[in-house]
């Protein structure tokens, strides 16, 4: 250890790049030639790196945060990490011989440090004093709530009636109108402050250019699609948790209930998704003692990553609590009692029919779930023609990868580290297949990602 903490391994700093070129860049810079300066201590890292301009780039990175490290880079990169903040952290994972422990930071750095540091502490101070003054009271509130869910109503009365329309006007009316009539109807969804109601709608316009058989697909979504929009017309007549769910699937605010839970919590994986406007990160972490697997999301604004970062692998004692919502997994993060280190321990494996009847069980209080996050014990990838699947290594049965995990190179590390003998797999199981995400040699060794 050293006085910051355990250091990263290389692949935990390597996924902390917001983008594939991003890694390939940073691994170019993780070797001495570029840097003078460098240094760590007080939990920090630093460095001065050549590039193309007249003078060293001023990396430094703060890793005391228990939320995850912050970086300050010179460069005029927009990407959070830079490739020179990786370069520097994967410099500094080569041990005190190759980044001097212990050392002084240079006043650059120093001003950096302390001055995030102390906005860090006035930040704690503000939230323990209580809401700011002229903040709106619970009857504004209640008030803005009603306004919204009326708005919502009115949206989704409208959607039914075009549901109705297309299914009267035959389902190849939805191949001839093309995008527009979906993304039309979708901005109406927007209007009526039902974003997740717009976004299944914006996946039913690219069904009828998906290929053979979409006129089935098309028919099971716009079902599905129905099934919401009456779960919240009649969301009065649902049990509490139900209602909860569709609230969720709609896209309306949802605040955790309920106590924290502490527990050392491993993380699994970490992967972003994004949009024209928004980057989404997913972060799922297991809990050693109570055994549940939980979903963070953190989101940042289009072409910047959100801020929490996680490493795969570690595992930190935390409080976790849950949002309201049948079968849903999700949780916000609270009070974290020390920063994330490596883990001895990984979630425990079910067979591939276990993981699909898990599914089916979870489908039955969520009807809109795409899939469960599931580990899978001793299976081996082998392909099956043109696809893969995941054959369970003690009985006759498998689960198909779907077409997104059959594209990215991740199948080919989890190929290569399995060659043939079992391995432990974590990832998102659902009626399209399994998505693997980080996966485990049999016995030994650290988790390694796969998105």
């Amino acid at each position: 250890m050293t006085e910051q903490g355990v250091r990263r391994t290389a692949e935990q700093v390597l996924a902390l790049a917001p983008d594939a070129a991003s890694r390939k860049a940073g691994s170019r810079l993780g070797v001495a030639g570029p840097w003078s300066g460098t240094g760590s201590g007080e939990g920090s890292v630093w460095g001065l790196c050549e590039g193309s301009g007249s003078r060293p780039y001023q990396t430094v990175v703060d890793l005391a945060d228990v939320a995850g490290p912050a970086y300050r880079c010179s460069c005029p990169s927009r990407k959070f990490p830079c490739k020179h903040a990786l370069g520097l952290l994967l410099l500094w994972a080569g041990g005190d011989d190759v980044v001097p422990g212990s050392a002084q930071p240079p006043d650059w750095a120093e001003r950096w440090i302390a001055g995030r540091r102390g906005r860090e502490v006035t930040r704690a101070a503000q939230a323990a004093g209580g809401p700011p003054a002229g903040s709106a009271g619970p009857e504004a509130a209640r008030r803005r709530a009603e306004r919204r869910a009326e708005r919502v109503t009115a949206g989704a009365t409208e959607l039914e009636q075009r549901l109705t329309d297309l299914l009267r006007g035959g389902l190849a009316a939805a191949e001839q109108a093309g995008y527009g009539l979906w993304d039309e109807t979708a901005a109406r969804m927007v209007d009526a402050q039902a974003p997740g109601l717009a976004a299944r709608v914006r996946e039913l316009g690219v069904i009828p250019a998906s290929g053979a058989g979409w006129p089935a697909r098309l028919l099971e979504e716009c079902a599905l699609l129905h099934l919401l929009d009456q779960g919240w017309l009649r969301r009065d007549t649902l049990p509490d948790a139900l209602a909860a769910t569709v609230r969720s699937r709609l896209g309306l605010p949802a605040t955790p209930d309920g106590p924290p839970l502490r527990d050392r919590w491993l993380v699994l994986a970490q992967y972003d998704t994004a949009d024209a406007k928004l980057t989404t990160r997913r972060i799922w972490l297991y809990g050693a003692e109570s055994g549940h697997t939980r979903l963070l999301l953190s989101y940042g604004a289009a072409g910047r990553p959100p801020e929490t970062t996680l490493p795969v692998g570690l595992a930190l004692d935390a409080e976790l609590s849950a949002y309201p919502g049948t079968g849903r997994s999700r949780a916000a993060l609270g009070e974290r009692f020390t920063a994330p280190a490596p883990a001895a321990f990984r979630p425990p494996g079910v067979t591939t029919t276990e993981a699909a009847a898990r599914y089916g069980e979870a489908l039955r209080d969520d009807p809109w779930l795409e899939s469960v996050p599931v580990t899978l014990g001793r299976v081996i990838p082998v392909p099956d023609g043109d696809r893969w699947r995941l054959a369970d290594a003690d009985t006759d049965t498998a689960l198909p990868l779907t077409r997104a995990a059959r594209s990215r190179p991740g199948l080919w590390r989890l190929v290569a580290l399995s060659g043939g003998a079992p391995v432990t797999v974590f990832g998102e199981s659902g009626h399209r297949g399994f998505t693997p995400l980080t996966a485990w040699p049999e016995r030994t060794g650290d988790a390694v990602p796969l998105c």
